[in-house]
């Protein structure tokens, strides 16, 4: 017999593993999470939070969304990629990044009722590790999974306590591996992966110097220092990144992956820092150094039997774009609410193949595109003139050249411009952080054309209510004039059905089916004298179906169903499309 009972057990605490225990007690899962280690993250690896994972914050509630607000650097902070000889040496470029172009704030603004920003993930983790546990999850630190074995009721999980060597066991109806890039339940379950790890070698130096005087004037996240000849990071180029402006940094450069990772100590760390900065008299205080590699690989099934995996343990990448915490938390936030309905038994249990339906085209998609992030500086160093040469004379020459009077200087420098500004499809891709839409048995597109994307669909967000996209975000007002985002009708770990005043069947067959069944559905009518209204028109223009249409929303916020116009018989088509939905 188990030590331990529980409905759900969780592998990691990191933001997949605590954003996962967050909404299952949210729902009222029982679950465990536990943590080879004694603390939290240690070090502010994931830092960009896209607008999309703080939606998942707000559905959590207003109070984690503000807290996350409280502790991050604001979008109007994140700036401008700077591209330099060292901080304190000559600016090459700069492009406008992370929504701060006026037309790209536009697209983001309208999006969504959330804002993107900066919040590293020694804040993101404890807040959602808090949030989970003072909403009924269980936790152990210092807890090392050892190994599984599943049946048709169960999986039986063996744990190790680090502090006292003995072993336990933990019996879940279910096992979530949220425990890394180098998981071991994700190993242990045998899952499929295409590409490679290991292709590519960076060490982290964190460290903390006031460099306002460097870059208060033009603040950013990140600022890319080139310096031909640099014995560290082959081409030399370095990244100095803000993690709180403006006095802790954290240093990225690379190391040849072929060679052992170097040995790091204070006075190499130190030199770095000033060689970057270009200040040889600063005197920066080390907090921390380490190696890490870079990842080019993807599961292409997440889950088997009664065991899912999620986060870095199925999608594995270089920090590029900044979708990996992003990603990680919305994996939760999509399978959360289906172990959800399962365990209560408003879904059939198939309904959880569609996680793996779902997430695992979006774990391909978001490392193939932080890995040809990384190849797109190809073309600003070939510009540069730095794929010419290895002498670091003449790569200094070439890229001093671009100073020149000539006509050659003139078609580099116009070469260095285009080349800068293509990187907006890392530092710019609003629409790979929010077109995500999904094809599985848990959406019921009934047949109809997915619509196509008018303009790049990296770059712009374009919102559809076509089954499997999710909600477009605009504002309603209610009675009092409060105004509501369409995605707060939704969400909270229940389906919505949103309809017009033509729709009125279709809200009652929704009460209807609630009261019958415990189903959580609710029903929102949207209209002039109704509970919410269309003020702006915005939401008729975004909704595509009639006001005697409806749309059935998932708790993830997803369009699980529509119709565009009233039926005959509105209860047995709603029916229906839950059934279906929900593999009842």
């Amino acid at each position: 017999m188990a030590d331990i009972t529980t409905d759900v057990l969780i592998v990691g605490t990191g933001p997949a593993g605590s954003a996962a225990a967050a909404l299952l007690a949210t729902y009222g899962v029982e679950t465990l999470v536990i943590n080879r280690y004694r603390w939290l993250a240690q070090t502010p690896r994931a830092h960009i939070t896209n607008q999309r994972t703080m939606e998942v914050l707000r559905d959590l509630g207003r109070e984690v969304e503000d807290e996350a607000y409280l502790f991050a650097v604001q979008q109007e902070l994140m700036g401008e990629n700077v591209f330099c000889t060292s901080l304190a040496g000559e600016e090459i470029g700069r492009m406008k990044s992370w929504g701060q172009h006026p037309l790209s704030k536009a697209e983001h603004l309208l999006s969504s009722p959330s804002r993107m920003n900066d919040l590293p993930q020694t804040f993101m983790e404890p807040l959602l590790f808090k949030t989970a546990c003072s909403r009924g999850a269980q936790a152990r630190m210092s807890t090392e999974y050892l190994s599984h074995v599943q049946d048709g009721d169960g999986v039986t999980t063996t744990c190790r306590d680090r502090l006292t060597g003995q072993t336990f066991t933990v019996r879940s109806t279910y096992l979530l591996g949220a425990d890394g890039g180098n998981s071991k339940v994700a190993a242990d379950l045998g899952l499929p992966f295409e590409g490679k790890m290991g292709v590519g070698g960076s060490m982290n130096i964190l460290f903390k110097a006031d460099l306002s005087r460097f870059v208060a004037h033009r603040p950013s996240v990140l600022y890319w220092v080139v310096q031909p000849g640099a014995d560290v990071g082959g081409i030399g180029m370095g990244l100095v990144r803000m993690v709180r402006p403006w006095n802790e940094w954290l240093i990225v450069w690379g190391y040849d992956i072929n060679q052992p990772p170097p040995d790091v100590d204070g006075a190499f760390a130190r030199k770095v820092v000033r060689d970057l900065v270009g200040s040889p008299d600063i005197d920066p205080e080390i907090r921390s150094i380490s190696t890490w590699t870079v990842n080019d690989m993807y599961a292409t099934r997440l889950s088997q039997g009664r065991v899912f995996c999620l986060g870095d343990a199925i999608h594995r990448h270089p920090p590029s774009n900044g979708l990996g915490s992003n990603t990680s938390i919305q994996d939760a936030f999509n399978l959360a609410w289906k172990l959800a309905f399962v365990l209560k038994g408003h879904a059939g249990a198939d309904l959880l193949e569609s996680f793996s339906q779902e997430r695992a085209p979006i774990a391909k998609q978001i490392v193939t595109r932080a890995n040809r992030s990384i190849g797109e500086f190809g073309p600003i160093f070939g510009a540069l003139g730095l794929l010419d040469s290895i002498d670091p004379v003449t790569m200094q020459a070439n890229m001093d050249a671009r100073c020149d009077d000539t006509a050659e200087a003139e078609a580099q420098r116009a070469a260095i411009r285009e080349a800068i500004a293509f990187k907006r499809y890392e530092f710019d891709a609003h629409g790979v952080e929010m077109n995500q839409r999904y094809r599985s048995g848990a959406v019921a597109a009934g047949g109809q054309p997915e619509p196509a994307f008018e303009k790049d669909a990296e770059l712009h967000y374009q919102p559809t209510t076509w089954p499997g996209a999710r909600l477009p975000h605009v504002w309603l007002y209610g009675a009092d004039g409060a105004k509501v985002s369409t995605l707060d009708l939704c969400g909270h770990g229940r389906f919505t059905l949103l309809t017009g005043i033509g729709g009125r069947a279709w809200a009652q067959a929704a009460r209807e089916i609630a009261a019958e069944t415990g189903l959580p559905l609710a029903a929102e009518v949207i209209g002039p004298r109704c509970d919410w209204q269309d003020l702006g028109g915005d939401w008729a223009r975004a909704s595509e179906i009639r006001d005697g249409g409806a749309l059935l929303v998932r708790p993830d916020h997803h369009v699980a169903w529509r119709a565009h116009g009233p039926v005959a018989d509105a209860g047995a088509a709603l029916r229906e499309a839950l059934n279906s939905v929900l593999s009842r």
